[in-house]
């Protein structure tokens, strides 16, 4: 009887945990980090915001060619997704990962990179998932 009541308290404590910090609300534009703004003036140029939301922890804007990005709260890149349209901005691809798939996947792009704890993670115009560490060499792969 003790234990099924630790678990429901447990469970509801995730589930108003899950429900807190699940709340992501719209915002202006000029209310996303002036880095964040920056960076998709300086990397995007010519493309405009269309839409913006603030989570508890993070940021995220679309663009007007459906290209996706998400920031830390401090307005820093974790994700840019260009959802198989075009390729992610040679200049946030770390030169070793560049060349690697350069070498091995010359007829692909880039088209979304994730900054991770163990690296970078990245996925290719012909939807393969390539894992990376922070000094470039691949460590795994998904197709």
């Amino acid at each position: 009887m003790k234990r099924m009541r630790l678990f429901f308290i447990a469970l509801l404590s995730m589930m108003v945990t899950s429900v807190a910090f699940a709340d992501d609300k719209p915002i202006p534009v000029e209310k996303l980090p002036a880095a964040a703004r920056t960076f998709v003036d300086t990397n995007f140029p010519g493309k405009k915001i269309l839409y913006a939301e603030k989570d508890w922890n993070s940021y995220e804007c679309r663009l007007d060619d459906g290209t996706k990005i998400d920031f830390t709260s401090k307005g820093e890149w974790k994700q840019v997704d260009c959802h198989g349209m075009s390729a992610v901005p040679a200049v946030l691809v770390p030169e070793a990962i560049k060349q690697y798939v350069e070498t091995n996947f010359s007829n692909c792009m880039i088209t979304k990179i994730d900054k991770e704890r163990h690296g970078y993670d990245i996925e290719l115009s012909n939807d393969l998932e390539l894992r990376f560490n922070h000094q470039g060499a691949l460590i795994g792969m998904d197709d």
